[in-house]
């Protein structure tokens, strides 16, 4: 594993420093530590971390931020770890990539094992040949990356799902999607894909549940993986939402289901649901389904202009991304001051250099 899922417990002082002490020796850490290090911080982030962020936004846009500091030694990453991964793939080879809890995991990316993936494509490719690439979505690990790098592949993100998979198609007939279903189907029957010519792939069902048949006739495989948060979201949250607010428009995250996608009146990527929203007229009132943290923010910062409003009045956060909080954000920050590394999240050579050409194809497609 590139990342150690072990983390330590923090000192008894931290822990129970009050909330404006923390964020005054946060704010006293960075000013130490001055261009050497930078923090990037996830939409998804509580608002006591975000504030801190030198750069915000969604897992594309932070990549291309991790590669825009090449004077920073240090990278504090608000995230989870396949974005700290990806940081540390990206980044020159004198920074260090921090992890401030390495509890921060992502259960879409635990959906796929590099063995199962391996299997499957195996599997796969036993009934159609090489006619096939492989796309991963940014949210996996480092190891599923450097696998789609050695054959040809890409990642992509919710921002740019669309471009890598025109790219995909104009090399191959077939491409293999993973680890989040929702994303793949959404976008290619926004592209004109019809549904049946998407196949789900069950790594717990024999030849991953479909006939060759079914196979050879499919142009995306995509993997039977989703996001925890954007899953709970229904088709009849949509329907209560609109019954609530007269006018109010809908946009969901491309993770949502597609019955929820399709009732909707946009889809945007965490970075495109902002702007969507801020580029819209003033007095629009919008029903968001995507993770609480951000809505409740853009209802805050928009709210003399737009009435914002989650899709549901369930608690959606994301749990793992909400292991990032203020005291372990110092507990990193403290470390380094004193000249210690906590929680650096390091890939393999082995890995790094096949997952780097993933990421490389990413940026350079969009």
């Amino acid at each position: 594993m590139a990342v150690t899922m072990l983390q330590l417990p923090l000192p008894e002082a931290i822990t129970r420093a009050p909330a404006d002490e923390l964020a005054e020796r946060i704010t006293d850490a960075k000013r130490t530590l001055g261009t050497r290090l930078v923090i990037l911080g996830h939409h998804y982030q509580r608002d006591e971390v975000i504030r801190h962020a030198d750069f915000r936004g969604d897992s594309f846009k932070l990549a291309q931020a991790a590669a825009s500091r090449p004077e920073s030694e240090f990278i504090v990453f608000c995230g989870v770890h396949f974005m700290a991964e990806s940081a540390d793939i990206l980044s020159a080879p004198h920074q260090k990539v921090v992890l401030p809890d390495m509890n921060a995991g992502c259960t879409m990316a635990d959906m796929a094992d590099i063995t199962q993936v391996e299997d499957g494509w195996d599997a796969i490719t036993r009934v159609i040949g090489d006619d096939l690439l492989p796309v991963t979505y940014m949210n996996s690990t480092a190891s599923l990356k450097a696998f789609v790098g050695e054959r040809g592949g890409a990642v992509c993100t919710s921002s740019n799902c669309r471009a890598v998979l025109e790219w995909a198609w104009k090399a191959k007939r077939r491409v293999m999607f993973f680890p989040d279903q929702h994303l793949g189907r959404n976008t290619a029957y926004r592209m004109g894909v019809p549904l049946d010519q998407m196949q789900v792939w069950d790594p717990y069902e024999d030849n991953g549940g479909l006939s060759d048949d079914a196979i050879r006739g499919s142009r995306l495989l995509l993997w039977k993986g989703h996001c925890s948060v954007h899953n709970r979201f229904t088709p009849e949250m949509v329907d209560q939402r609109r019954a609530q607010i007269p006018g109010v428009k809908v946009i969901v995250h491309p993770e949502c289901r597609f019955e929820v996608a399709q009732k909707a009146d946009a889809i945007g990527s965490t970075e495109g649901i902002l702007k969507i929203i801020q580029d819209s007229p003033a007095g629009t009132k919008w029903a968001v389904g995507t993770e609480l943290n951000m809505v409740l923010r853009m209802a805050r910062e928009l709210a003399a202009t737009h009435q914002v409003v989650a899709l549901d009045d369930c608690f959606c956060v994301c749990g793992t991304m909400f292991r990032i909080d203020p005291p372990h954000l110092l507990w990193a920050l403290e470390a380094l001051v004193e000249g210690r590394i906590v929680n650096r999240v390091s890939v393999p050579d082995r890995i790094a250099g096949p997952a780097r050409i993933a990421l490389d194809r990413m940026l350079s497609i969009t």
